[in-house]
Parts: structure tokens; sequence; C-alpha cells
């Protein structure tokens, strides 16, 4: 007597499972040319709907909620860095070092608090919540199959009543299975009929706790930071205070862009001699008269603006008499340097000894990225073309799935499934049996054992595996 697997399964069981599956098929032809009647259940099949656009919300507001937590994340690191930078900058000897220090680690505190009670009160309740969909979606595909073996033993007894010639021995037996076939429908179409509309109703009270989570968390969060920045604030403002007497220009850089309105920048003169270029003074309080040096300024520096476009600096209307702005930077205090002739500054658009422009950086190599990724593609390319016809393989082989969940078989022809169990899909060989969210397959372990398909291929539900190859 031929066994398959742990399950016991018998030739007489297997040659059943046949059976059953040929009369399934054959009666899913005649629903379908309209030669026999298919019991329908309007209620029940509005319950499935609402059912299916429950787990289509609930699966987007998971992605959506996953990648609101990768940005809250990418948000923290980059606020790391930037405090870091602070700390770079700040020097020894400036009052505040240590209350900033202090707020720089209070800030990565926050962020990382706020991050985990995200995941805490909301992805984690988000995956419970979805975690009892995958049961029920695959409860309500193994109800459609058994209402086909109710209709059809229904059929079945019902044709041999009408017979001319009756065979009360093939009646009795026709209706016994029709009586067992009814009762495994009902029992599971009542449960499912409960159960149903109990999740429908459920899904209300869970985006209401949901974004009632993450809106109390968001609320918390900004109220904290707020202080934070407003600690910062003081700090900075101290150290303006105390650091508050230096004086230096900017020599503003001549720009191909449009100018900002009202900075617009002047005419050349109609004898062809360059125009005057303004200057930017900054200044942390007021300039004597006459200390500034006409066309004097700093030496150009990559942490300095080289253009004028709009909104680049704070400025002021620039003085009719000198062509200057004023402008107050509060957290600039180093000294001016020395001042640079008026031809230098014209010169300072050239190009730097050394400098490679974006075009010629771009034509010399492609990014690393990018080749990787290339070379990656062509090498899974070839992988899984060479792998396609490997002769281990069972005929018809499609594709891996590997289990994600456990599953316990409910019928002869279905996958006793384990966590991590690798299954090998294969087509049905009737694409008519074939229902909606199930596959056909061979576990990989029966597989390299027995290579034998009939004794050890089942159905199994899709959404409890993922596509590993």
């Amino acid at each position: 007597m031929a066994e398959m697997g742990s399950k016991g399964v018998t030739a007489g069981k297997i040659a059943s499972n046949v059976q059953k599956k040929l009369t399934r098929a054959q009666e899913k032809v005649l629903q379908k040319l309209g030669k026999a009647d298919e019991t329908k259940d309007e209620q029940f099949e509005q319950c499935v709907q609402n059912f299916n656009k429950q787990l289509t919300e609930g699966t987007r507001l998971q992605k959506d909620l996953r990648t609101y937590l990768a940005s809250v994340k990418a948000m923290h690191e980059a606020s790391k860095k930037l405090n870091e930078c602070l700390q770079e900058v700040y020097e020894p000897d400036w009052p505040g070092r240590d209350e900033a220090s202090k707020i720089a680690e209070n800030n990565d505190l926050l962020w990382m608090d706020y991050h985990q009670k995200l995941v805490d009160q909301a992805l984690l309740t988000m995956d419970t919540y979805l975690g009892q969909f995958p049961d029920i979606k695959s409860r309500i595909a193994k109800r459609g199959r058994k209402l086909v073996d109710y209709d059809s033993a229904r059929h079945h007894y019902e044709s041999l009543q009408t017979a001319k010639k009756k065979d009360e021995a093939k009646i009795a037996k026709a209706e016994e299975e029709l009586i067992k076939a009814q009762k495994v429908f009902e029992e599971m179409n009542v449960d499912l009929q409960e159960e149903l509309p109990s999740l429908w109703n459920s899904r209300v009270g869970f985006y209401v706790n949901t974004f009632q989570s993450i809106a109390g968390l968001e609320e918390n969060f900004h109220k904290e930071m707020s202080k934070l920045n407003q600690n910062l604030n003081d700090v900075l403002v101290s150290l303006e205070k105390q650091h508050g007497s230096n004086t230096f220009t900017v020599k503003a850089q001549p720009s191909d862009s449009v100018p900002a309105k009202g900075n617009k920048s002047p005419s050349p003169p109609p004898d062809g001699s360059p125009a005057a270029t303004p200057e930017i003074r900054v200044n942390h309080e007021p300039e004597p008269a006459g200390a500034a040096t006409p066309g004097a300024a700093l030496p150009k520096s990559p942490s300095q603006p080289t253009e004028n476009p709009a909104g680049s600096l704070p400025s002021k209307e620039p003085s009719a008499a000198e062509g200057t702005f004023a402008v107050a930077w509060p957290s600039q205090t180093a000294e001016p340097g020395p001042a640079q002739p008026a031809e230098a500054s014209e010169a300072a658009g050239a190009q730097e000894p050394g400098e490679t422009t974006a075009s010629e950086a771009a034509s010399s190599s492609l990014p690393a990225v990018v080749v990787e990724t290339f070379s990656a593609t062509v090498n899974g390319t070839v992988e899984s073309g060479s792998g396609a016809g490997r002769l281990d393989l069972p005929p018809g082989f499609m594709f891996k799935v590997q289990a994600q969940h456990d599953y316990t078989a409910t019928d002869t022809d279905e996958l006793q499934l384990k966590a991590g169990d690798v299954v090998l899909v294969i087509p049905f060989q009737n694409p008519e049996e074939q229902d909606e969210g199930w596959l056909m397959g061979v576990k990989e372990s029966d597989w390299n054992q027995h290579k034998e398909l009939e004794k050890y291929r089942g159905v199994f539900p899709e959404n409890f595996t993922e596509r590993v190859q």
C-alpha cells in the first residue's frame, strides 16, 4: 500500500482524490454551460467582496505606514548629521558648547523614542490586524470547493431519482453522499457568515485607533522637539551677543541667472567698460562711515555663495550712495580676510585649475551603482535561465515558493506545510480545476527523495507562501 510522505495517503485515497477533482471539474463545466444550476448566496458574496476590499485597504495602509516609518528614520539620520556638524564647527572656547552638545543628545534620543513608539503602537498592531486575513481567505476558497461538491452530489442524487430505472441501492448511497457533502459545506458556511461581518465591522475601530496613535505620538514629538529647538536658539543667541563685534564684507559674484525681483544687476555702461559690482556688507553692529573700502572683499570660500540667487542671503535694499547690502549674520564669527583686487574678483567665475566639468566626469565613467546593478541583473537572468531547464526539477516546473506560515491540510488533495518548506510549483493538469488563490506543487524534499509527482503533489494556498525563485 503506497504512502505519500507523513500523511499516509493510500492508493485508494489518491484515486478517490483524483475522482473528486474530475467531478468538480465536470460540475463547473456544466454550470458554466447552464446545464446545471449553481447554489447562490448573494449575502455571502457581498461579505466576500467586503473582505477583499478590507484586505486591499489594510495592505495599502501597512505599506504607507512602513514608508512613513522609513521617512522618520531618514529624518532622524539627517538631523543627527546636522547636529554632529554643529558640534564640529562649535569651537571649544565658545560659550554654550556643553549645552549644545546635550541638546544634540536629547534630539537623537527623541527621534529614537518616536520611531520605536510608532513601531510598537502602530506597525505591530497593523501586522496583527492583517495576520488574520490569510487563514480566512483560504477558508473562503475551500468553502467554494465544498459548494461545488455539494452541488455535484445534489445533481447526482436528483438524476438517480428521475431515472426511468431506479436503483434503490444507488439512490441510498447518493443520498448519503449528499447529506455528508451538505454537512461539510454548511459547517464552513455558517462559521464564515459569522466571522466575515464581524471582521468587516472591526475595521472602523482599527482605523480610529491606528491614526489616533500616530497623531498623538507626532503631537508629543513636535512639542518636545520645539522645546529643544528653543533651547538651542537661546544658546546661539548668547553666542552671538558675546562674539557679535566682528564685521566683514562679502563681494557679490556675477551671475548669469535671472536676477531676483528688486535686486537686478546693473547694466553695462554704453562705453563697454565693466559694470560696477555691488558689495554685500555683513555687519553685526553699525558700520562707521567710510570704514569699507570699495572693491574690497573676502577671498572666495566654498562656504559662501558664489552667485547672488534670489533668497540666498537675507538682505535690505541697496544703498544709493554705496551700492551695498547690510546683512545680519549672527552665526558667522570669522575674521575678514585680506582684500582682493577688483581684477581678481571679476575672474572668480573662471574654472579653478584641476577642476573637472560635470560633463567630463559623466563621460569618463558610469556610476558604480549602475554598473553593479546591470551586472547583477545580467547574472540573475543567466542563472534563472539556466536553472529553468535543469533535469532534476519536475516536468512543467514554473517557480519555487517558500512557506511563510504553517498550513494544516484539511483535504486529501492539499499539501501539509511548515514555515520554511520549499515547494516546487507546477501547473494543474486541468486548468479548470485551479481555484483562485491556490497553487499546485510538490515539496522540494519529497521530490528530491522520490522523484515522483502522482503521490506527492497537492494544492496549497498561495498567500501562505512567498516566491523565492
